[in-house]
């Protein structure tokens, strides 16, 4: 994970639309609102009582088989794929969706209508830095069952690129690629859901799709159109004549592209892998894809960034010369030995500054702390963090020994591997969010051996004293 120097974003005001759920056939509301910084996007089920909250995640996905269904405390929400593209699409981090059923109107069967209500609303930027997961190996899920695939590798951006092959002569083999997340409004959010003939007979049968039409889902007729089979669907779908256009297609629907199938099903893919729960950098590669393989590899993605999160260790290359050694250190800190515990700075940008504590025997607080088994308090590595993150705030200013920075908050703060002398610390202080009216709020990490040994959150007030 890095932490970018984009400010997140959410809309600017609510806006809400109308329609009915493919498969619950309800009429819906479905309201977008302003959402906080790092809340992500998250349904709210305002029919229920208490109007219980479900967040997009990875980790509520119940079902997969038409669409993407999240459960949480026994509420659901059903194909929610559609809604988070469009989300994904424009580049907003934080949506609270609130629906009045358990499934989004459907709409025409695409995100476009998703899209063209947030563009409405507008976007405003949050005072709190975007965070992003850059893929640096390839990652891979296979479904050995089906032969799908879904794979990521390095990139410059978010892309992605899908392989379609429906093992039929009426639709056949088809690609789609999405190069930039600013063409998705252009060329991927109009494109719509898709069935095969047989498909919706089954669906018929069961008594799904109810709130179907010919407006809203492309119906591929791979098979002979019977008799009865034409009566189910003018009723299924209000329609009193029906019929298969030349192109295997029944009528009333002209494709927008004709990769159009392929399209949607990148669609989906955006939308299930918004589920992993963070910003991607990579590109994704997708061979017959579905909601099974996307939300399968979304969660294998999830688990792989939560652990790097804990062991996400900088790199530093000690045989380089440092870009501040202990004398630059203090003429920015104030800070003197024996309290001063910052040894060197190996990166230093307007967000993000790691250095490095080398831990000797001949530290003070070893005399007491303690004897017989000295262990480097848990007080010390946080003001060492702390220290570290005065480095990347006092750098900010042009005279930066005429002013001091004094602790204000710290949270979240965790302990999870000893120091001993010998150890190095390497520290990694980022900005949470700017630097507004002399409050400086950050994440802090330390590390030893190669893993996390301390993490908080600290606030600061930075007050000028020359």
């Amino acid at each position: 994970m890095i932490t970018t120097e984009i400010k997140q974003t959410t809309i600017a005001k609510p806006i809400s639309l109308t329609g009915v759920g493919l498969h619950t056939g309800q009429d819906v509301k479905l309201t977008f609102k302003p959402a906080i910084a790092n809340n992500g996007y998250t349904f709210t089920r305002v029919d229920l009582e208490g109007s219980p909250i479900i967040e997009a995640n990875i980790n509520f996905v119940t079902s997969t088989q038409r669409g993407t269904v999240l459960e949480k405390n026994g509420v659901t929400i059903q194909t929610c794929e559609h809604v988070l593209a469009a989300l994904v699409g424009l580049e907003i981090d934080n949506v609270n969706i609130e629906l009045s059923s358990s499934e989004p109107p459907i709409m025409d069967g695409s995100s476009k209508y998703f899209v063209e209500a947030l563009e409405s609303a507008g976007l405003v930027d949050l005072e709190v830095f975007r965070q992003e997961y850059v893929v640096k190996n390839v990652i891979t899920y296979k479904d050995n069952k089906s032969g799908s695939e879904i794979t990521i590798i390095p990139s410059d951006h978010y892309e992605v690129t899908t392989m379609v092959d429906f093992g039929t002569k009426i639709l056949g083999t088809q690609n789609a690629t999405l190069s930039n997340l600013k063409d998705f409004k252009k060329e991927i959010s109009n494109s719509r859901t898709f069935s095969f003939l047989h498909e919706i007979e089954m669906l018929l049968n069961e008594g799904l799709i109810k709130g179907g039409d010919l407006n809203n889902a492309i119906v591929y007729v791979d098979k002979e159109l019977s008799e009865s089979t034409m009566e189910k669907l003018k009723i299924a779908f209000n329609k009193e004549h029906i019929k298969v256009k030349s192109n295997g297609i029944l009528d009333n629907l002209t494709l927008h592209y004709p990769n159009e199938a392929a399209r949607h099903k990148l669609l989906d893919v955006v939308g299930d892998l918004a589920l992993a729960g963070v910003r991607l950098r990579g590109k994704v590669i997708a061979n017959k894809p579905g909601h099974y393989v996307n939300t399968q590899f979304a969660k294998k993605l999830s688990d792989i960034i939560k652990i790097e999160r804990k062991n996400n260790v900088p790199v530093i290359d000690l045989t380089k010369e440092p870009i501040m050694d202990t004398t630059r250190i203090m003429e920015v800190l104030p800070h003197r030995p024996p309290f001063l515990f910052v040894d060197k700075i190996y990166e230093l940008t307007s967000s993000k500054v790691i250095g490095l504590k080398n831990v000797t025997i001949n530290e003070t607080f070893f005399q007491g702390h303690f004897p017989g088994f000295p262990v480097m308090p848990g007080v010390l590595i946080v003001e060492a963090m702390a220290q570290i993150g005065g480095i990347l705030v006092l750098n900010t200013f042009e005279n930066p020994e005429d002013y001091l920075t004094f602790f204000a908050k710290i949270d979240k703060v965790k302990f999870k591997n000893k120091v001993f002398p010998g150890d190095t610390i390497i520290f990694k202080c980022t900005l949470i969010s700017p630097i507004r009216r002399g409050i400086c709020h950050m994440q802090g990490y330390a590390y030893v051996n190669g893993k996390l040994c301390a993490e908080a959150e600290l606030i600061a007030q930075i007050t000028k004293v020359k």
